[in-house]
C-alpha cells in the first residue's frame, strides 16, 4: 500500500504548484456553473489536489483559489438565472436539470432565503442550482454573495484539510509503519463517511422543509 501512495502522491507532488492549484480552482469553478456542476466531482478533485500540498502557504493559497472559484461559479449561475429566467427553464437547459429539481430548489430558496444557498453548497446537484434559482427570486446579488462566501469558505477548508491532513499523516509514518498507507485509507474514509452521512441528514432536512414551506 506504501508503494501505490508514493507513486499517487508523489505523481500529484510532482504537478507544478501553480498549475496544480490553477486545474484546482476551474473545477470548482466548473462545478459550481450551470449544468456542468452535475457533471464535475470538484470534491474529488480537490482531495486529491490536496494531498499534493507540501506546506502551510500552499494550504492557504489553495483553500483560497477554491473560494474565489467558488464565488466564480455560483455567481455565474445566479446572473444567468436573473437574465434568462423562465426562458432558462422551458429550454433544454432547464428539461436537462428536471422539473423535480426546479421544485425542490424553489422550495427550498423560497421558504429558507439566504440559509438555503449557504445549505446547498454542501449539497450534491443543489449547488448548481440554488445558485440560478436564488438569481430567478426577489433576492440581491449581495444578499446571495453574504451567504454563498462563507459556505464557500467552509467548504473549502473541510475538503482541503481532509485531504493534506491524510497525506501529511502518511507522510510523517510511512518510513517507520508498514501500515501508514492503510491509515491515509482510513483518514480519507472516515472522513467522507461523516461527509456523506451529514449530506443525507441535510438532503432528507432540506425536501421536508421544502415541502412544509
Amino acid at each position: 500500500m506504501n508503494e501505490f501512495l508514493d507513486l499517487i502522491i508523489g505523481f500529484i507532488e510532482g504537478v507544478p504548484t501553480e498549475i496544480r492549484i490553477l486545474i484546482t480552482g476551474l473545477a470548482i469553478m466548473l462545478e459550481t456553473s450551470v449544468l456542468i456542476g452535475l457533471l464535475v466531482p470538484g470534491d474529488t478533485v480537490v482531495l486529491f489536489s490536496s494531498t499534493g500540498i507540501s506546506n502551510w502557504q500552499e494550504v492557504f493559497l489553495t483553500i483560497a483559489v477554491v473560494v474565489l472559484g467558488a464565488l466564480v461559479g455560483s455567481s455565474f449561475g445566479f446572473w444567468i438565472g436573473n437574465l434568462f429566467g423562465p426562458r432558462l427553464r422551458a429550454g433544454w437547459l432547464g428539461e436537462k436539470i428536471g422539473a423535480e429539481r426546479w421544485s425542490l430548489a424553489d422550495n427550498f430558496v423560497r421558504s429558507r432565503g439566504g440559509i438555503a444557498v449557504f445549505v446547498s453548497r454542501f449539497l450534491p446537484v443543489l449547488h448548481s442550482i440554488v445558485p440560478l434559482t436564488a438569481g430567478m427570486s426577489v433576492m440581491r446579488y449581495r444578499t446571495f454573495l453574504a451567504w454563498i462566501s462563507p459556505a464557500s469558505l467552509l467548504w473549502a477548508i473541510l475538503y482541503v484539510s481532509i485531504g493534506f491532513g491524510a497525506a501529511d499523516t502518511y507522510r510523517n509514518l510511512k518510513d517507520t509503519l508498514d501500515q501508514a498507507g492503510w491509515v491515509f485509507i482510513g483518514i480519507i474514509s472516515i472522513s467522507l463517511g461523516i461527509i456523506f452521512l451529514v449530506k443525507k441528514a441535510l438532503t432528507s432536512l432540506t425536501r421536508t422543509r421544502s415541502k412544509g414551506g
